[in-house]
C-alpha cells in the first residue's frame, strides 16, 4: 500500500469517498477502484485498502473530475428578462437574490449577463471556482444564441470566426452556426471564449446584424437544458467536478 503516493493511513478509505460523494455504493466504487477506473492526484488506484484525505486530493472516476466537499454549491439559474446580475439592487430592480432564497449558503453569481439577455447563469459560494470560471486566462467556452435582425449571409459565420474589431479590442467567435434565415430576422448560434460587457450584442451589431433576442444556452460543461426561466438547479457532484477540470482545479 505504501508504494501509492496517495495514501495516507489516517485518511478514509477510497470506496467510502467515493460513495459519500454520489458514485454509487460502496460496493460499486469498489468494483471502480478494482477495475483501474478511479485516479487520485493523477494516479491510477486499483487497491482497495487505499486511504485518501478527500480535502488534499483530486478524484477522477472514468476520466471525470469528482467533488468531494460538500460544502461548496454550485446552481444553474435561467436568467430571466429584466434581471439584472445582482445578488441585490438599490434601484428595486429585479436581482439575483429572489431565485436563490431557499439555499442557506451565501452565494454569489459567476460573471453577469445584461438584464435584458437570459439564460444559463451560475452562482456558488466557492470564491475561487468562481475567479476561475470568470477569468479570460480561462477561456471556459460560453455558447448563445441570437436571434437577429435581417437575413443574415452564410459569410456572416466567416467574418465573426475572423474577428470584429470593437472599441475595447477585437473579438472573435470560435464557433458559428446559422440557425435559421428570413427577411425580418435570423437566428444565429456562437461559441466564445471570454465574457466582456455585452460582447455578443456589440459583435453582431458591428456585424450588421443587431440583437433582437439572447440567450446563454451553455457555460463551459453545464447547459441550459429544459430548465425553465427564473427556475433553478443545484449541479451534482459530477458537474461541478466538470467545472473543476475546465477552470484548472
Amino acid at each position: 500500500m505504501d508504494e501509492l503516493e496517495v495514501h495516507r493511513p489516517e485518511g478514509i478509505r477510497l470506496q467510502k469517498v467515493l460513495a459519500s460523494a454520489g458514485v454509487g455504493s460502496r460496493r460499486k466504487c469498489e468494483i471502480l477502484i478494482e477495475r483501474g477506473l478511479v485516479k487520485v492526484n493523477g494516479e491510477v488506484v486499483d487497491q482497495l485498502g487505499v486511504r485518501v484525505n478527500p480535502d488534499e486530493v483530486t478524484i477522477e472516476v472514468k476520466g471525470q473530475r469528482i467533488s468531494v466537499d460538500d460544502s461548496k454549491v454550485v446552481v444553474v439559474l435561467n436568467k430571466p428578462a429584466g434581471v439584472v446580475s445582482t445578488m441585490s439592487d438599490p434601484q428595486g430592480r429585479r436581482s439575483l437574490d429572489e431565485f436563490v432564497a431557499e439555499f442557506d449558503e451565501r452565494l454569489f453569481h459567476v460573471g453577469r449577463l445584461d438584464a435584458e439577455t437570459t439564460g444559463v447563469l451560475l452562482l456558488t459560494n466557492d470564491g475561487e471556482l468562481a475567479n476561475r470560471l470568470a477569468h479570460p486566462s480561462h477561456g471556459v467556452p460560453k455558447v448563445y444564441v441570437a436571434k437577429v435582425e435581417g437575413r443574415v449571409a452564410k459569410s456572416l459565420c466567416t467574418v465573426l470566426r475572423a474577428g470584429v474589431d470593437l472599441d475595447d479590442g477585437p473579438v472573435r467567435v470560435s464557433a458559428c452556426t446559422i440557425l435559421d434565415a428570413h427577411d425580418g430576422e435570423s437566428l444565429v448560434k456562437v461559441e466564445l471564449h471570454e465574457g466582456r460587457n455585452r460582447i455578443v450584442r456589440r459583435m453582431l451589431d458591428k456585424a450588421g446584424h443587431p440583437v433582437i433576442d439572447l440567450v446563454r444556452t451553455d457555460f463551459g460543461p453545464i447547459a441550459l437544458g429544459t430548465l425553465q426561466p427564473g427556475q433553478v438547479r443545484r449541479l451534482g457532484r459530477e458537474e461541478v467536478g466538470a467545472l473543476m477540470k475546465v477552470a484548472g482545479l
